[in-house]
């Protein structure tokens, strides 16, 4: 029940009517567009105050790793300096990736489509519609040029942005073909406007997961590959309602799907007489699986939920028995690692055994609001080992153990290394980062906490000079 009170109190009357409400949110909605709009303006500002130029300091020379000038937009759009989208990321609550890519939307939108960019500050096109434009464009193969983009904004704008998915593919189309930017095909006839856009995928949306364990997998593909892979569906749900299965039939083409991904698992299909010994395994089973365990006298009794490594989702035991169950199945169990030991190695080199349990650890890699899986992340010195220290008879002031390791991806261990972001270890799996300019956040296996007050309302201060 919902204190009619702590209601009023976030700002919202207790008592409105239907009509007010309607009202009110619409008006909360178009505040949301504002604030929207106003973003892109500010993300573009942030652009312009770290050009390439911000990047050269007094060296003349390029330490491998370092910050580069980066194109984050389409042809005749600024570049910018490459480490500059992690500190708005994290102000944003975002990652560096979707800061990025907020930063190219607005530099594309303000320099390639200017008719867009004004209509959305004029209230005309949400911002969120110019954005899914701008990618458009940003990402088009071949690149479109800056007519070409030209061409695409005037032709949006004319309608207001209110344009579907379908139709700006067939604009971007004919801007392609109007500018002659088509790869040309020796198989393909120029009289037919062959266009070099190729629109086959499979994507597997593994950030969607159902409750019910499921995920949704988009594709487009030849037509003769898509009739073949019909018929083969058809077949083998077919053939599994015949061996005996009283699943639907939606239920038994998406299990056939799997079956065809595993080339046959699920079912023993082998011709008779066949050993089924002699076969290879179909499925090879590596899960990274952590479930809570006690021990029961002689017994270990594993929790009925636990966490797949893997997108961190939740699983239920019983999940993971099934997918081990099916025949011909090849299943590898990991070892236990004590995630609260303190493990030390002498060196540098970081053993595999500790890299294992900073990664169980972390989980992901240990920026702020980053979510690259540890597995493919580098295992970094918190503090930096000192490769002299030995020799010279001093302590190591960065050793080789648990507690001064972290997992931080490529692009986020080259930030540590070659900018002014700094962190440091609270505890073992707690860190907190220091931004270029004084903020600070906390990181943990939970997550990200903004440790700064936020700024008062109102307008920001102008800068000194």
């Amino acid at each position: 029940m919902i204190d009619g009170r702590a209601a009023g109190a976030r700002g919202v009357a207790d008592d409105l009517s239907a009509s007010d409400v309607l009202s009110a949110i619409r008006e909360r909605k178009a505040a949301e567009d504002r604030a929207a709009a106003d973003q892109l303006v500010l993300a573009a500002r942030w652009a312009d105050l770290h050009p390439p130029e911000s990047i050269h300091t007094a060296a003349s020379f390029t330490v491998p790793g370092s910050q580069h000038e980066e194109p984050i937009a389409g042809e005749g759009a600024p570049l910018v300096a490459e480490f500059c989208c992690a500190e708005l990321g994290t102000v944003l609550g975002i990652t560096s990736t979707a800061a990025k890519k907020l930063i190219g939307h607005a530099l594309e939108l303000r320099h390639r489509l200017p008719r867009l960019w004004e209509q959305v500050h004029a209230g005309a096109v949400p911002a969120w519609r110019a954005r899914a434009v701008a990618d458009t464009t940003i990402h088009s193969s071949p690149a479109l040029t800056a007519e070409a983009a030209g061409f695409v904004d005037a032709q949006v704008a004319a309608v207001a942005g209110r344009i579907g998915v379908a139709q700006l593919d067939r604009v971007v189309a004919e801007a392609i073909k109007r500018y002659d930017l088509a790869v040309a095909d020796p198989t393909q006839d120029p009289e037919d406007g062959y266009l070099a856009v190729d629109p086959r995928h499979v994507t597997v949306n593994t950030e969607d997961v159902h409750y019910a364990g499921t995920m949704r997998i988009e594709a487009e593909v030849d037509l003769a590959d898509a009739l073949d892979l019909d018929r083969a569906v058809a077949h083998r749900a077919a053939t599994r309602a015949a061996l005996g299965s009283t699943e639907s039939l939606d239920v038994r083409r998406a299990k056939a799907l799997g079956d065809l991904a595993r080339t046959q698992t699920a079912l023993d299909l082998a011709a008779p007489g066949t050993d089924i010994e002699d076969l290879p395994a179909a499925r090879e089973v590596v899960i990274h699986a952590h479930f809570d365990a006690s021990l029961s006298g002689d017994t270990t009794v594993f929790g009925l939920t636990g966490r797949m490594e893997s997108g961190q989702r939740l699983v239920l035991l019983d999940q993971v028995r099934a997918w081990c169950a099916d025949s011909r199945t090849k299943v590898t169990v990991e070892p236990a690692i004590d995630l609260n030991a303190q493990l030390t190695a002498q060196g540098y080199e970081v053993p595999d055994r500790i890299r294992e349990q900073v990664r169980l650890r972390d989980r992901t890699c240990v920026f702020p609001h980053c979510s690259r899986p540890a597995r493919g992340c580098d295992v970094d010195h918190v503090i930096p080992y000192d490769h002299d220290a030995e020799t010279e008879g001093r302590p190591q002031p960065g050793p080789t153990s648990t507690d001064n390791l972290a997992c931080l991806c490529r692009f986020h261990h080259r930030l540590k290394t070659h900018s002014a972001w700094r962190y440091e270890t609270t505890s073992p799996g707690v860190f907190v980062w220091t931004s270029p300019h004084g903020r600070h956040h906390r990181r943990d296996h939970t997550g990200t906490t903004d440790l700064d007050p936020p700024d008062p309302p109102g307008i920001p201060r102008p800068r000194r000079r």
